[in-house]
């Protein structure tokens, strides 16, 4: 009986590791893809690695989403640069910026 108890004990914490490491993180699902501001000044791309805003020159960044915020770097350099997402839906990305200024952007396509 003892060696069901353990037995059992294991494979149920194997299965559970292992759903959680096939699970999809849908956090950036949402985001991906090609931004434009509402002003039209400003685009962004945001694909599976990269993260490039263009003002005036594009510079792609590595990026990570935890929460409800994006940290970019460049090359893996930290400190890493903030962007808040307020908003996130098919259509539309509210952005805050680390300078605190909220850019709405809509996908195009």
């Amino acid at each position: 009986m003892k060696t069901f108890a353990l037995t059992f004990i294991h494979i149920a914490c194997a299965i559970v590791l292992l759903m959680a490491a096939c699970h999809k993180n849908d956090s950036t699902s949402k985001i991906k893809g090609d931004w434009k501001s509402k002003d039209g000044t400003t685009t962004l791309k945001i694909t599976d690695k990269q993260f490039t805003l263009d003002n005036e020159s594009p510079v792609p960044e590595d990026y990570f989403v935890k929460g409800d915020t994006i940290f970019t770097s460049f090359e893996g350099n930290q400190p890493y640069t903030r962007f808040v997402i307020e908003k996130a839906d098919e259509k539309n990305l509210n952005l805050l910026f680390p300078d605190s200024v909220t850019v709405e952007f809509t996908r195009y396509q």
